[in-house]
């Protein structure tokens, strides 16, 4: 008797479907966590879209930036568009994306000055856990509430160009800027950007950190 394949296709077809069709959710999930990040403190209702916003690039007007002394220039950020303006006599010479503090551990507005700058400034509360040879097992964790993996040490995270402007230890520095407000409270700024803003500023330099 003539056996029946109880499937239409051939093994050898179907288990490539198989492993095609393993390989695409693999894929998408991965892309949704590169996207979505587990640090991230994304709003639950909206989707990866509506949250992860295109930033404008950075703008620097370098003849008015040479004119930036202590006496004459401040600081003012923008929460609602997540921008940080560095302004020389109510020019502007810088005009750059941020990242905010996440929900949750949000940056506060209100008037302020810088009280402190370090240049080579450590978190003494969030970081990193790596393994023996380096590599990050966890990103993001809290002294305070994270325990370390069995085998793995704690890594502080780093803040270049450091601009203290709370007693709580708030202030601007250098960091990864997601497209979204991923920080504890302090404000991102790109590395460069930080290092332009350490070099004029000094301890009294005026911030305003607007709401809108």
């Amino acid at each position: 008797m003539r056996r029946v394949r109880a499937f239409p296709y051939k093994r050898g077809a179907m288990l490539r479907s198989l492993h095609a069709a393993i390989f695409a959710t693999t894929l998408l999930a991965c892309s949704i966590a590169w996207a979505v990040g587990k640090d991230a403190d994304e709003p639950e209702a909206k989707g990866v879209k509506d949250w992860i916003k295109k930033q404008e690039p950075l703008r620097v007007v370098p003849e008015t930036y040479l004119k930036s002394t202590p006496e004459n220039t401040r600081l003012v950020v923008n929460l609602a568009t997540q921008r940080i303006v560095m302004l020389v006599g109510g020019e502007m010479c810088i005009d750059s994306p941020i990242s905010s503090g996440k929900r949750g551990a949000a940056t506060q507005a209100g008037t302020f000055t810088v009280l402190e700058r370090i240049k080579k400034h450590e978190s003494a509360t969030y970081g990193s856990f790596v393994d023996k040879i380096g590599r990050t097992v966890r990103s993001g964790v809290s002294m305070k509430l994270d325990a370390a993996p069995a085998g793995t040490r704690y890594i502080a995270t780093t803040m270049p160009f450091f601009c203290r402007f709370t007693e709580t230890g708030f202030g601007i520095h250098g960091g990864v800027l997601p497209g979204y407000p991923a920080a504890h409270g302090s404000i991102r700024v790109p590395d460069d950007v930080a290092r332009y803003i350490y070099e004029k500023v000094r301890v009294g330099t005026p911030i305003e950190i607007r709401a809108e």
